[in-house]
């Protein structure tokens, strides 16, 4: 049997088959405390609601450390404890499986396409400035848009940036969204769309009087549509709606994007890309909470006047609130981008001193503030509320918790490097040898295991896992986990610096200190790809100094 790169979740399912049971018994550890002597664990608990009295099989136990498969971990020893049924990986081989060369042809490319996504953000339609609660869910949607991507799965952004107003706040950011120069091109759609009101039993003429909003084409009655429907999770106090040209143009855009999602993939069927990874076109609508209601009318109406399959899968992921505490007079997205850039520069010139007055740190600042922003806006689940503090400085360089954090650690994994690469140019250490040279026994450190397996081991499926956009139980809402990614990164460098503050990378020129050096050099290299490929889904590129 071929063997491929390990994976956690392929492992689980080797080891939760072994003990011959449906449930799934095994989890990985991830402290430091319990990795010193085990990597899975089947707790007690759970083997006591699985075996009598908790005793598995002695042929169950002795036949782990046996278990093979393309993409599951090499294992060592298998044992029962009193925390449970205890397993080690054979750690050397799993080093050199992760960071060595794949035997076999290369594994599928991944950009194969499953399926299209329509993100709609209609905080982008705002006619006024964009405030930090709409800030929330443009961020959310564009990281989005890239963790898909990353899958395989065709993204399309609605709507498209009006070029009749400026946007430096979302290039300041670096959100990349498309645009369009007029809406002459959807004339047509929204033509063909009043011609589908005008036969709407739910649609009637609406009355042009003194209190009647400029561009009013008619009233629709939602609540009726919805009940017959027994459509769940609207809002009760969805009743008549007033449709304007505004409205209609927004529903032909969202069309529009459907369409282009049928062009570029023709033979998707339409199945719902919520229940699995088939090709598919879907809708979510990344809203924040204090425009859900508004969003909410748009799909019934859209429900109405295209009852396609399409339409029937639309799916609201709602932003919490955003807090802003003691702010002087509401803040508008652009004002809180200076203040944040203003107090990253602050916190850069009293750790750094004159060096961060220097013309060539003015990019570092840009990306240290989109860094300190996109993580304070992304690192809460959606659902939950963010509270920015204004008056106290909350941007700092110290902090473990902040985007800032995670740049330093990666400008320091950029900076080992050059070191390398300048000690090898002068002659001071030999280059790195090829990966099948290396040698990963050399690799004991606690530190350098953790690495591997909490962070090397489980990206591809952290990366996974962050862009599922699993079924609500019920109703529209859906939860995805868009936290995820920032929490991995944070922790993530916490972990490294750990590991770089305790161990010297770079020894003394000896030859009989190279093996162990040019491992763990291998393995922060793969450490440096896992750092880029995640900031790249959030649009922040790494830093080579700081």
């Amino acid at each position: 049997m071929g063997e491929s790169r390990p994976e956690v979740a392929a492992t689980l399912r080797a080891l939760n088959g072994a003990l011959g049971r449906p449930a799934a018994l095994w989890v990985k550890e991830s402290s430091a405390r319990n990795l010193r002597h085990r990597d899975f664990l089947a707790p007690q608990a759970a083997l006591r609601a699985a075996f009598p009295g908790g005793q598995v099989p002695p042929e169950a136990v002795s036949a782990v450390p046996s278990l093979r498969g393309p993409a599951v971990l090499p294992l060592r020893v298998c044992r029962q404890t009193p925390a449970g049924l205890e397993v080690q990986v054979r750690r050397p081989e799993a080093f050199q499986r992760l960071l060595g060369p794949l035997p076999g042809p290369a594994p599928p490319a991944a950009g194969t396409r499953t399926g299209c996504v329509v993100l709609h953000c209609p905080a982008l339609r705002s006619p006024a400035a964009l405030r930090p609660r709409h800030l929330r869910s443009v961020l959310l949607a564009d990281h989005l848009a890239q963790l898909l991507h990353a899958q395989g799965v065709g993204v399309r952004l609605v709507p498209a940036l009006s070029e009749e107003r400026s946007w430096d706040i979302l290039r300041q950011l670096r959100i990349d969204w498309p645009s369009s120069s007029s809406a002459s091109s959807l004339a047509d759609a929204v033509s063909a769309l009043k011609g589908v009101l005008g036969r709407c039993p739910c649609a009637a003429a609406c009355e042009q009087g003194p209190g009647t909003a400029e561009g009013v084409v008619c009233k629709v009655q939602l609540k009726s549509f919805v009940e017959q429907q027994g459509l769940l999770g609207y809002d009760p106090n969805l009743d008549a709606l007033l449709v304007t040209e505004g409205t209609l143009l927004s529903l032909a855009e969202l069309q529009e994007a459907v369409l282009q999602c049928s062009v570029s993939d023709p033979t998707a069927p339409c199945a719902s890309c919520f229940q699995s990874q088939s090709s598919c076109c879907s809708i979510v609508h990344v809203v924040n909470c204090e425009e859900e209601f508004q969003q909410q009318q748009l799909d019934v109406l859209w429900r109405i006047l295209d009852p396609g399959a399409h339409t029937a899968l639309q799916k609201h992921l709602v932003c919490g609130p955003v807090k802003v505490t003691n702010p002087s007079s509401p803040i508008e997205a652009d004002q809180y981008f200076q203040l944040r850039k203003r107090q990253m520069y602050e916190a850069s010139v009293m750790k750094y001193g004159e060096l961060a007055q220097d013309e060539a740190w003015t990019e570092v600042i840009d990306t240290l503030t989109v860094a300190a922003i996109r993580f304070e806006m992304l690192s809460t689940a959606h659902r939950s509320q963010i509270t920015l503090d204004l008056e106290n400085n909350g941007i700092s360089t110290k902090g473990t918790k902040s985007g800032a954090f995670v740049m330093y650690n990666c400008a320091r994994l950029a900076t080992l490097f050059n070191t390398f690469h300048q000690a090898v140019e002068r002659g001071t250490y030999p280059p790195l040898p090829p990966v099948s040279e290396l040698n990963f026994s050399c690799l004991r450190e606690e530190g350098e295991w953790l690495l591997l397996f909490n962070y090397l081991l489980p990206f591809p499926e952290v990366l996974q896992q962050a862009s599922q956009l699993p079924p609500p139980s019920k109703g529209i809402r859906i939860t995805a986990n868009t936290e995820t990614i920032c929490k991995f990164l944070i922790q993530l460098s916490m972990d490294f610096s750990s590991y770089y503050n305790r161990v010297h990378i770079l020894g003394e020129p000896f030859p009989h200190l190279y093996d162990q050096m040019f491992a763990r050099l291998q393995l922060l290299g793969a450490l440096r790809d896992v750092f880029h490929n995640a900031l790249a889904t959030l649009h922040l590129p790494p830093l080579s100094q700081i």
